[in-house]
């Protein structure tokens, strides 16, 4: 088993990791895993939404701005946000009189810091002002527009959204001798962020939300064999509804709008119809369809008949949930 670990904080937004012994395989077994877990599963901000007064597409022009629309777009996806107060979504308006070149730092405001302020957004000359509001949110992954467009308000253009804050994350290799053996292998990971959250705090997500996905295994250690197959076939059907929602790998549109409504297990959408779906907040027409579909396809469709273990779900799952909050 591996013994030595260390964490070298190279900067606020750079880290070095370090552990070992492992034995021959055991290494790139886990550092894989966890090096796609730091790109698809640590939280960030991104814009997903803007409106320009004056403006009515992003292939328009705006009189009086060196950049027309689609390249102030372009600007300011690169802009990276940080929502405060523990805030999930806000639109912020913003207002400028040229002549100015507006950079990212002057966008941060009561509710939003601005992590690369230097960044460049525009440049209006002297007869111009540009008035545009921008809807920035908490999510994970990435987003394509065509998931956003049915959840954005009116006179918005949607945006894809980049919310993953790690820029970078590799794993390094290396052989070590361990009493005489030069097989075993060490892990060396450096993750780097774009300062939305801290290289140290990624990884840590990263190991969370590693060790939730293994969990749904400890059913294994608590399985009767000599009670035969019949018994575990049972155990099984009924473990799937106990599982996390991640496990139905949906868009991480409609997995934001679950988590936020607290939803944690794929038995707790087995328990809803169509109506209480629908009145999940911000959950749009594509994630109804896409949540539906998916149930469908794995024997448990919104608002089927669960026969008689509906109440003893329902229980689980409570006393599931106040384990968690418990932990936490």
């Amino acid at each position: 088993m591996p013994t030595e670990i260390s964490v070298e904080s190279i900067s606020e937004n750079v880290a070095r990791i370090t552990a070992y012994p492992f034995e021959t395989g055991y290494a790139v077994t886990l550092a894989h895993p966890l090096r796609r877990l730091l790109y698809s599963s640590t939280v960030g901000f991104a814009a997903t939404g803007v409106k320009i007064e004056g403006v009515s597409h992003e292939f328009d022009s705006m009189r009086g701005m060196l950049e027309d629309v689609a390249q102030f777009i372009i600007n300011l996806k690169n802009i990276r946000f940080k929502l405060k107060n523990e805030s999930e979504r806000e639109v912020v308006e913003y207002s400028f009189k040229g002549p100015k070149e507006i950079k990212a730092g002057d966008l941060k405001s009561d509710v939003v810091d601005i992590v690369n302020p230097d960044a460049y957004l525009a440049t209006i000359n002297e007869d111009a002002e540009l008035k545009f509001s921008v809807i920035i949110q908490k999510g994970i992954g990435y987003v394509p527009s065509e998931e956003i467009r049915g959840d954005t308000e009116e006179g918005y253009i949607a945006l894809d959204a980049f919310f993953t804050p790690v820029k970078k994350a590799v794993y390094e290799l290396v052989n070590v001798l361990v009493e005489d053996n030069p097989d075993y292998e060490k892990i060396i990971f450096t993750v780097t962020t774009d300062g939305q959250v801290g290289a140290i705090e990624a990884f840590k997500h990263a190991i969370e939300a590693m060790y939730q996905q293994m969990s749904v295994f400890k059913g294994v250690l608590n399985i009767d064999i000599s009670a035969g197959l019949n018994a575990q076939t049972s155990g099984s059907e009924h473990a799937k509804l106990l599982q996390s929602v991640e496990e139905l790998n949906l868009s991480a549109r409609s997995f934001n709008c679950l988590d936020k409504a607290e939803i944690r297990f794929i038995g707790e959408l087995a328990l809803m119809d169509e109506n209480e779906l629908k009145e999940l907040k911000n959950l749009g027409k594509k994630s109804l369809e896409e949540i539906k579909a998916v149930m469908q396809e794995i024997g448990y469709p919104v608002g089927g008949d669960l026969g008689g273990g509906k109440e003893q779900l329902k229980k689980k799952i409570a006393d599931l949930k106040s384990q968690m909050s418990a932990k936490e």
